[in-house]
């Protein structure tokens, strides 16, 4: 079984900035408390190939995930796969991110969630707390983004 989730947020920046702020998912404890710890491989501007290492805690429970970068087209489209092995990952994910006429930019995330052994029993249970999350996420990406974009 696998589902999808997502949020889509306005965010007070230009379209550029926020597309650079986004791609560096170095940034992600900022707005996702799950994660724990993460690093970029290799530590050098994020290009497709590039690997996210992270450390996340869900139900309670570390476990360690890797994505790698499939799609990076400035500044529009950001895709994402996750390659570690878990019960429950993120088949593909992204951000849409469009500029607006007033100089904000809109941005849409998602994740396709999809589970393996004991995870196809738990992919419900994941997608539901995700979506009953997927606002209150939006708007943490929102305040994250505009705390570390300087207002023009």
């Amino acid at each position: 079984m696998s589902g999808q989730f997502e949020a889509t947020v306005e965010v007070d920046r230009p379209v550029e900035e926020v597309f650079a702020y986004l791609s560096d998912g170095r940034n992600d404890p900022q707005f996702s408390p799950r994660v724990l710890r993460i690093e970029r491989l290799p530590d050098t501007p994020t290009t497709v190939g590039t690997i996210f290492r992270s450390t996340v805690k869900d139900a309670g429970m570390k476990s360690a995930r890797e994505f790698r970068i499939t799609t990076l087209e400035a500044p529009a489209k950001i895709r994402w796969a996750e390659v570690s092995k878990n019960s429950v990952m993120a088949r593909e994910g992204g951000y849409d991110v469009e500029p607006l006429a007033d100089g904000r930019t809109r941005v849409r995330i998602f994740n396709v969630l999809e589970g393996h052994g004991l995870g196809k029993l738990l992919v419900g249970l994941a997608l539901a707390a995700a979506r009953k999350d997927a606002d209150a996420f939006g708007a943490r990406i929102k305040a994250a983004a505009e705390a570390s974009i300087e207002a023009r």
